[in-house]
């Protein structure tokens, strides 16, 4: 049975888009797609964060996914947070399309990403590499420009 999942993001700004995930299993990797739109060219830093509460607009999705108390890096090291998705990039268009595969990411179980919060950022994340403490929480990715909690579709 595959397994799916919808996020509509929003922002204060004209940003805005969708993210589908669909899993074939518990095991297997999430695939990603979709686009955002109203992005500057260039790379945005894309993450899940750990709450599904967008109250006080993305503030309150709270810090990456991170339930192994891992540091920040990007989405091929080994050592991460799981919410680490690393970057999107947004063409002349403004408009980045989404095609991400991720094996830490699931759709079911303790660890599941759904009903977290997508954050789409102003700025490209520098995976962990930045060489001070802000790089290794957050990728120096800057400002949340958009954001949606993830939710079941059929």
């Amino acid at each position: 049975m595959v397994l799916k999942a919808v996020c509509v993001l929003k922002g204060a700004g004209d940003v805005t888009g969708t993210v589908f995930f669909e899993q074939e299993s518990g095991s297997d990797p999430v695939k990603l797609t979709g686009e955002i739109a109203g992005l500057a060219p260039g790379e945005h830093g894309f993450h899940v964060h750990a709450f599904g509460d967008n109250t006080n607009g993305c503030t309150s999705a709270g810090p990456h996914f991170n339930p192994h108390n891992k540091p920040h890096a990007g989405p091929k090291d080994e050592d991460r947070h799981v919410g680490d998705l690393g970057n999107v990039t947004a063409g002349a268009d403004n408009v980045a399309k989404i095609k991400i595969t991720d094996k830490m990411l699931t759709l079911t179980g303790p660890l599941s990403i759904v009903g977290r919060t997508m954050v789409i950022h102003e700025k490209a994340d520098d995976l962990g590499k930045g060489g001070n403490d802000e790089s290794l929480k957050t990728g120096n990715a800057g400002a949340r420009l958009a954001c949606g909690v993830i939710g079941i579709t059929q």
